[in-house]
């Protein structure tokens, strides 16, 4: 019998959004249906990705030109995609990631602006067809947001960055998510964690019965 691919589901969101804890509730719901779940993130996921995501969330490289820090947001993500996400894909695991190419076009493209168009010239020459099946896009006021971030950890070099950065990051997410409205739903991070569990369980529930039905 063939092996069934596994589904690949990414979580977005700008600083503060809460994706940890959430990411966490998703694979939990994931597992309570039965599925084998790999949880990995971006920039990261191997070794290689993990040394690239220090030269770039460390502050060593402060100056580092928006065109190199999309090249290692890409570099990692070839390798990521080689060595982790492809290999359990084929093997019907679920893949759960902490961000993916979406963070590209909404960091380096409209925060950085850096022209959708290069964008996707490496979304295609490092993807192939691979995207997403399902995006949960953690959605909530940006200075909401800084302010819980600034709470959990020091900032790191994206964190450092002038509220209208993050701004133009939100707005980049939600254009996406209004351009492919099947594959991203907007949660509203806003509430508390239960209230943001329920919709995220909502998504869940009716992404699941989709498959099934």
């Amino acid at each position: 019998m063939m092996q069934k691919r596994g589904r690949f589901i990414t979580v977005e969101g700008g600083e503060g959004a809460g994706k940890s804890s959430n990411l966490a509730y998703v694979q939990s719901l994931l597992e309570a249906a039965g599925k084998r779940v790999l949880f990995t993130r971006e920039p990261g996921g191997t070794p290689l990705g993990e040394s690239i995501r220090e030269l770039l969330l460390g502050h060593q490289h402060t100056g580092m030109a928006d065109e190199t820090e999309l090249l290692l947001m890409f570099a990692a993500r070839a390798e990521h995609l080689q060595r982790k996400i492809r290999p359990a894909l084929e093997a019907g695991v679920w893949v759960l990631c902490d961000r993916f190419t979406d963070a590209s076009y909404a960091y380096q493209g409209a925060g950085r602006g850096i022209p959708r168009e290069k964008i996707e010239v490496l979304e295609h020459f490092v993807q192939g067809d691979l995207r997403p099946d399902l995006t949960l896009l953690l959605d909530l006021p940006v200075e909401t947001g800084l302010s819980r971030a600034g709470e959990r950890s020091a900032p790191d070099r994206f964190e450092k960055e002038a509220l209208a950065f993050f701004e133009k990051v939100r707005q980049g997410y939600l254009r996406i998510a209004a351009a492919a409205p099947q594959r991203v739903k907007v949660i509203d991070a806003s509430p508390d964690l239960v209230q943001v569990q329920h919709q995220i369980a909502a998504v869940i529930q009716d992404f699941l019965g989709r498959l099934d039905g």
